[in-house]
């Protein structure tokens, strides 16, 4: 790498939607700021499309582009990796060895999938009925077993929070069911989620209009239940379930289909650095997104502490809060804006129609168009939306720096 870009005015750990969407967003406002985002991989997915992918309603190809053509103009990428951070001295360590110096900077490092810590899962996915729409390599199996799916158990797991788009799990469902209806296979399928959790979504307005559904496909749900171990060519699953009193029984169950979501959490180099809580979470404050620790650091994304809901739907609300404010901090202003915690999880329950989840910290409702779209309610918008018009925006609008219906509170 060129010495002569090893200090920055801005450094951006993580070139995601949020990191490249922050770039962009900072570039609108100061064009002669040095900014930097240091991200190690040349693909850039928009990942939010594979369940749509998993339901026959999209081309994996389409969600797929190269990180180079994302960059911003202007914004230095470093094709690296984060090995550390040391905000005492304003320094980032990577894994090339090399070691950059900013003024500020911004962490937006997502979530890491922990495929392997599901014994056997790794090995088993792409074949024996094994899939997952939470990668791009499988998501297109998953439409390959729903369609040749004709009998047989069908099992959805959802491991334990925080993961990446909580309503994901639950839509591989619902959209496979709604194919299997379609072919008039589904009273031959037994469909079970089997969720870590003790509820269906997070909040609580959403799981009438999603129980509507689970109850029209007759699919079981199983609370307090963990995927833990994969057999894929015996095709057998071990569930860990907890009881009402707290005691836990493995449960093997056979399967014909299996997609199994990967336990979730935060990256390596955030595991015990500084700038981290004790899980590991960039720690800020939930509502200005400022390091709790250091006054030139803040988080967004999937790796920050904030309690909202871990979607592309509130990096991109995100991305403005710390944009505004990280160069008030930078001009020794107050912080003008404040995160209200907004979270979407469209949530496809079958294919032509979405509950479209908008909420905020607390399972505040907050619905971008209620005099358009229902939010209690599944609609043919709320797919059109979902399907053609997000895709749209997160492509030329979040990371190109618009921000279109982003606009936070002020302070």
């Amino acid at each position: 790498m060129d010495k002569r870009a090893q200090k920055f005015d801005i450094l951006i750990a993580g070139g995601g939607a949020a990191g490249i969407g922050l770039a962009a967003s900072l570039r609108k406002r100061d064009k002669q700021l040095k900014i930097g985002i240091i991200e190690p991989s040349q693909w850039h997915y928009y990942q939010p499309s594979w369940t749509l992918v998993g339901g026959g309603a999209y081309k994996v190809k389409d969600s797929k582009r190269n990180t180079k053509a994302l960059i911003p103009q202007g914004v230095t990428w470093i094709e690296s990796a984060v090995k550390d951070f040391e905000p005492d001295s304003n320094q980032v360590k990577l894994s090339n060895g090399e070691t950059l110096e900013y003024q500020q900077l911004a962490v937006a490092l997502g979530l890491k999938s922990n495929w392997d810590q599901i014994p056997g899962l790794k090995e088993s996915l792409g074949k024996n009925g094994v899939t997952s729409n939470y990668s791009y390599e499988y998501a297109p199996y998953t439409w390959e077993l729903v369609k040749n799916l004709k009998s047989g158990k069908a099992i959805f797991t959802q491991p334990p929070m925080p993961i990446k788009c909580p309503g994901a799990p639950q839509k591989a469902m619902y959209l496979s069911c709604y194919e299997w209806e379609q072919q008039g296979v589904l009273k031959q399928i037994e469909v079970e989620l089997d969720n870590a959790g003790g509820a269906l979504f997070g909040v609580a307005d959403f799981v009438p209009p999603l129980m509507e559904y689970v109850k029209h496909y007759e699919a079981k749900l199983i609370f307090n239940s963990n995927l833990i171990a994969v057999d894929g060519p015996k095709q057998k699953a071990t569930f860990a379930v907890k009881a009402a009193d707290g005691t836990i029984e493995h449960v093997e169950k056979s399967f014909a289909m299996l997609h199994a979501v990967p336990p979730q959490g935060p990256q390596d180099c955030l595991k015990e650095s500084q700038i981290a809580n004790a899980e590991g979470w960039v720690e800020v404050d939930q509502f200005t997104l400022q390091s709790t620790k250091f006054q030139n650091i803040f988080g967004l994304g999937d790796c920050c502490s904030s309690p909202n809901s871990k979607t592309a739907a509130a990096a991109r609300k995100q991305i403005v809060v710390v944009a505004e404010n990280l160069l008030a901090a930078r001009n020794s202003k107050t912080l003008p804006l404040k995160y209200d915690g907004y979270g979407s999880c469209p949530l496809t329950v079958e294919r032509g129609k979405i509950v479209l989840a908008e909420f905020g910290f607390g399972g505040k409702l907050l619905p971008t168009f209620p005099w358009l779209i229902n939010p209690l309610k599944a609609t043919r918008l709320a797919w059109i939306l979902k399907r053609d018009i997000l895709p749209w925006l997160y492509w030329n609008a979040m990371l190109k720096g618009h921000e279109w219906l982003a606009k936070p509170f002020k302070n």
